[in-house]
């Protein structure tokens, strides 16, 4: 994960090793049987169990029974990740015999505490407790009550100061294994959180980029279109005012392939900066001469503020929403929009006088809700309907300063 590359090893215990999330990595379930881990596990075993034998000599020394003991309780780990409760049994089992026998203490207690840690890490909780708890039971049996009957010879009962260091050890295997299993769990619950983070934020710049392009194409293509139903009333009547309408085509259409360009600039690499500025509230004029080539006549009142880049551009858009909704949804042919600013808010008001010329007057529902959504994001408002009398009214309450610049 990018969070661990960028952090290094000191941050493993934070974010869990890289490991333990494909089913490919060498400790996961569904990979193959962990043999090195299980060879290095067994070596030590051995090793350190005849080192164990010669501090001991009043156990029983090691043999060939002894060995085939350590040697089966260290080569059921190879098992540990797909079948766990098993595995803590007999492992349990093999060290208990091992006891039984009278041969030495020592790392033979190394195999169930890794029985005891797969099990539980497994989810697998009672069985772990249940195998270490059997282990425990069955040692002071011995060590208290039968170890008249069972090798060495002469070996005296056992006190309750080392029954209890025996406890003391059982309780400290477990509670690193269930410390080890809350972590486990904390990260795949973190690491859940932030795919599910990702996700959301693929998400959203999809509808970032879904609805820049709505905006730039609706406005575009809707005086695109009346331009050319009135060049073709006018082609044969009066050639010249059919020639402007071409021409005011033509230009909407280049700033229509240069503002989808813009957006589509996004998608580049990360760290790709944009060609060109994000338009703003200074672009006002244009939008009111684009209407205008739409035969849409809009009176501006008020004067635009600096607005930072995200809230210029989402008072542009939703200015811009608002007059190719009367373009398209109303019959008036006069717009006006008031640029007020007072307490900290940005206000933006576009009125039309109506009336509706379609069932979706004021607008489609993906215009609104795109113009909610950027106001939304801003922390701000919009209010969208009827005029009383009988127009239409876009009201957009914006914050001076986002979350951002705060």
């Amino acid at each position: 994960m990018e969070e661990q590359r960028r952090g290094g090893p000191r941050h493993w215990w934070r974010y869990g090793p890289p490991w333990g999330s494909r089913p490919d990595e060498p400790d996961s379930p569904a990979a193959g049987l962990p043999w090195r881990s299980t060879v290095l596990i067994t070596a030590f075993v051995l090793v350190g169990s005849n080192f164990a034998a010669h501090s001991q000599p009043h156990r029983e020394p090691l043999d060939g029974y002894a060995r085939v003991l350590l040697l089966v309780a260290s080569v059921l780990l190879l098992w540990r990740h797909r079948h766990p409760v098993a595995v803590v049994f007999g492992t349990a089992a093999a060290a208990l015999v091992y006891l039984g026998a009278g041969y030495p203490y020592g790392p033979v207690f190394l195999t169930v505490a890794v029985g005891c840690f797969s099990a539980v890490v497994a989810g697998h909780r009672r069985a772990a407790w249940a195998a270490v708890g059997l282990l425990w039971a069955g040692h002071a049996l011995v060590a208290l009550w039968l170890y008249r009957w069972l090798p060495p010879k002469g070996d005296p009962a056992a006190s309750v100061g080392q029954e209890i260091v025996v406890a003391t050890w059982v309780l400290a295997v477990v509670a690193v294994c269930e410390l080890a299993r809350l972590r486990r769990e904390q990260w795949a619950r973190e690491r859940a959180d932030r795919a599910q983070a990702a996700r959301r934020r693929a998400d959203e710049e999809r509808l970032r980029i879904a609805r820049e392009l709505h905006d730039v194409l609706a406005h575009s293509i809707s005086v695109i279109n009346v331009q050319a139903g009135m060049g073709l009333a006018l082609l044969d009547s009066d050639p010249e005012q059919a020639r402007a309408a071409l021409t005011t085509i033509k230009a909407a259409s280049k700033e229509a392939l240069g503002e989808v360009r813009q957006v589509l600039d996004t998608l580049r690499a990360p760290g790709a900066a944009p060609r060109t500025p994000a338009p703003g509230l200074d672009r006002l004029p244009e939008l009111v001469e684009q209407a205008a080539a739409a035969g849409l006549t809009v009176d501006v009142r008020g004067e635009a503020p600096h607005l930072p880049p995200g809230a210029g551009l989402a008072a542009f858009r939703i200015v811009q929403e608002a007059l190719t909704n009367v373009v398209r949804h109303s019959g008036s042919r006069h717009a006006r929009v008031c640029v007020e600013q007072a307490g900290g808010e940005l206000r933006l008001r576009v009125d039309d006088d109506g009336p509706a010329t379609g069932a979706d007057a004021g607008g489609s529902g993906n215009g609104l809700a795109g113009m909610r959504e950027r106001a939304a994001a801003l922390g701000g408002t919009i209010e969208a309907g009827p005029r009383p009398d009988g127009g239409f009214r876009v009201l957009a309450v914006l914050p001076l300063r986002t979350r951002e610049d705060q």
